[in-house]
């Protein structure tokens, strides 16, 4: 078990549902059943609050973590940069991305390529979110 997957799942400050939420999503991870609903107020294209539950193993809920708390007060053109790139940085950890999100770099590796889809599930989520 990967000590810095534990320590950064560890903060949930964002395990929660949004109250008046404008947008809401649950998705599930079909090969090894993960869950996670994801609740968001954004106004004028910029994140306000992130919230999210899961149902899920620890690396899922370091990503969903991370990710809650990297994308709250963003535009959400910022945040489409950064989900666009997520997939490949287990493939490549010296892929550019903007100083904000480089945090994802300490799960996003080689490392933990057997737990891809379960740190991607928060990822792909957010994105069939925002690019409605």
């Amino acid at each position: 078990m990967d000590l810095e997957v534990l320590k950064i799942a560890e903060n949930t400050i964002n395990y929660k549902s949004v109250e008046n939420y404008s947008h809401k999503l649950k998705h599930k991870n079909s090969i090894c059943g993960d869950e996670i609903e994801i609740t968001l107020k954004i106004k004028n294209r910029k994140v306000l609050d992130f919230g999210y539950q899961t149902k899920s193993c620890i690396y899922c809920q370091a990503s969903a973590s991370l990710l809650s708390r990297k994308s709250k007060n963003k535009k959400i053109n910022e945040i489409n940069e950064f989900l666009d790139t997520a997939n490949f940085l287990f493939q490549d950890n010296s892929k550019t991305i903007p100083k904000h999100w480089r945090s994802f770099n300490t799960i996003f590796k080689k490392k933990n390529l057997s737990r891809k889809e379960c740190l991607l599930l928060p990822i792909n989520a957010l994105m069939r979110i925002i690019k409605k």
